[in-house]
């Protein structure tokens, strides 16, 4: 179960990374293609985002099939070819399982409609009357969690979108089907897998109401949650895969028990507590400075507490849901260069396996849209709307959006110079990022002081020293909001790291812990030590 923890995942969003036949959507054969570029990087495991038919309510996470294909991405033929040769390069595909619901156009659903009791059971239905809601709970996307279907008089959850219906994991039925769906996949080849969610979908015995919140207390991290996985992983013979799961609103004690080794659960998990720590008083469309010092409590928490218990962190800082990390924690102007290498150095030698994010080994920015018609997430036109509603100007609507919106980690791959960025030779499903022709994978591959040669050079030293993927993790000056530092030690071969990294655009200076003076430098992003740490600067030291 430990052989991921030296490995590095790169994510994928299909619709973005590449297009091979012209429609200005990305697809399988486009990422076929790249494959050399992505061995060259070093990466074990390639986690794509969902690409089973849909409707695309919500970018593929409405899933409409578990075992077919969506046209707009090709076909089963061209996802066999990709897991061939993935193969044949040493790279495992991943697949992101989308379990806790499916879309209203699932089979299983339109039985459910048309009066089937047994596929009725495959969801959360309620009896009741159309001005009476089962419970007063929110959907996450807005509006209540519940939508009532008037020919069957019952209701029916929907955590997310109207259109994505909860599964009843309750019913020994459902937890089989899902189990078939992941046996139907590994025969095909398939290494690993994402599961989105995946700690909702337990929920309560007895449905009530809310009164302190939204109703994610009673069935996050659910009283069935952990049983559910166990029986997933085994039945579903995944055990000993690489896999990890996507936690809302999670706890560390949570996490602890889902990626503990000895209990059969999930490799690792992804939290986004550390994703917050610019949101005012909670509130992503609320703009903030990032709290440095609640960013770096938040990772000796999470580190130096799954390190206690045998747990074992997801590292990243992007995804498709997130702005890019360099526009947001670094400088994407000044110390563009800079702050996108010492953000991957930050958590890169931490405990645990890191990911990358499309893009994010060019150091790709947000696009900084300047309107609204730029945009395609329904989330960011929903949020103008709300925004400007509640007297916003348009400047201020639309920098909020700019810095905030999930579109700002979709603007297509940046490939080379040439139009479009040399992602599709029609016309983008959304826009590209002004900065391609100088941010750009061709521009990056053959120079050495690159983002993209520093994060091969990462990928590299996680393989080569056990220190990075097997040692223990110590936090040092917890105090200084402006210094995110560490030390990795206990490896077999004793050797040691310490990572010093300013997280600002000013000078810090650093004492060194005892001991550390005159030792070996193993990386960094300025070529000469100083007394003070410069502007985003990191280094690695090595004894």
């Amino acid at each position: 179960m430990n052989d991921f923890k030296d490995k590095v995942v790169y994510q994928i969003y299909p619709k973005s990374f590449m297009d091979s036949n012209g429609d200005g959507f990305g697809d399988l054969k486009g990422v076929t293609a790249k494959l050399d570029y992505l061995a060259d990087l070093g990466v074990d495991y390639l986690w794509l985002t969902p690409f089973f038919s849909s409707p695309q309510r919500d970018n593929g996470y409405d899933v409409a099939d578990y075992r077919a294909i969506d046209p707009r991405y090709g076909t089963m033929e061209d996802l066999e070819e990709l897991i061939r040769e993935a193969d044949k390069r040493g790279i495992g595909l991943m697949l992101d399982m989308v379990f806790n619901h499916t879309s209203t156009e699932h089979a299983w659903f339109q039985r459910a409609l048309a009066g089937e009791k047994k596929y009725q059971d495959y969801y959360i239905f309620k009896n009741g009357t159309p001005d009476n809601l089962p419970t007063n709970w929110v959907s996450k996307f807005g509006g209540p969690a519940w939508q009532y279907v008037p020919q069957l008089g019952k209701w029916y959850l929907h955590l997310f979108d109207v259109t994505q219906a909860d599964l009843n994991w309750e019913n020994p039925a459902v937890r089989e089907e899902m189990a078939d769906i992941l046996r139907f996949w590994k025969a095909k080849g398939i290494k690993g897998f994402r599961f989105d969610v995946v700690n909702l979908i337990s929920k309560p015995e007895v449905y009530e109401d809310d009164f302190a919140g939204d109703g994610r207390r009673f069935y996050t991290d659910g009283r069935n949650v952990h049983k559910y996985l166990k029986e997933l992983v085994a039945a579903g013979g995944i055990d000993g895969m690489v896999t990890v799961g996507e936690m809302s609103s999670t706890s560390l004690e949570n996490c602890i028990g889902y990626t503990a080794a000895g209990n059969h659960e999930l490799s690792m998990c992804f939290n986004f507590h550390h994703l917050k720590v610019d949101y005012k008083n909670g509130d992503k469309w609320a703009l903030m400075p990032a709290d440095h010092l609640a960013l770096k409590k938040l990772f000796q928490t999470w580190q130096e507490g799954m390190q206690a218990h045998d747990g074992w962190n997801a590292l990243f800082w992007c995804n498709h849901d997130q702005p890019r990390a360099v526009s947001r924690f670094g400088s994407d102007t000044a110390y563009w260069k800079e702050s996108a290498k010492m953000l991957a150095t930050a958590i890169h030698f931490m405990r645990g396996t890191p990911y990358i994010y499309q893009g994010e080994e060019l150091g790709m920015t947000n696009p900084h849209f300047t309107s609204i018609d730029q945009y395609r997430d329904v989330e960011s036109l929903n949020y103008y709307n709300i925004l400007r509603g509640e007297g916003k100007s348009e400047a201020e609507t639309l920098d909020i959006i700019a810095q905030r919106s999930r579109d700002n980690g979709r603007t297509p791959m940046q490939w080379d110079a040439s139009a479009n960025a040399g992602f599709t030779t029609g016309t983008p499903w959304i826009g590209t990022a002004d900065n391609y022709q100088t941010i750009n994978a061709a521009a990056e591959m053959d120079d050495p002081d690159s983002v993209r040669s520093f994060y091969k050079t990462l990928v590299h030293l996680r393989k080569q020293h056990k220190v990075i993927s097997e040692g223990k993790i110590e936090f040092l000056f917890p105090e200084n909001a402006d210094l995110l530092a560490y030390r990795r030690y206990g490896a077999p071969d004793g050797e040691e790291l310490l990572v010093l990294c300013n997280l600002t655009a000013h000078e810090v200076p650093v004492t060194l812990p005892e001991g550390w003076a005159g030792t070996e430098k193993l990386l960094g992003n300025y070529t000469e030590m100083a007394a003070a740490l410069r502007p985003y600067e990191c280094t690695v030291l090595k004894k």
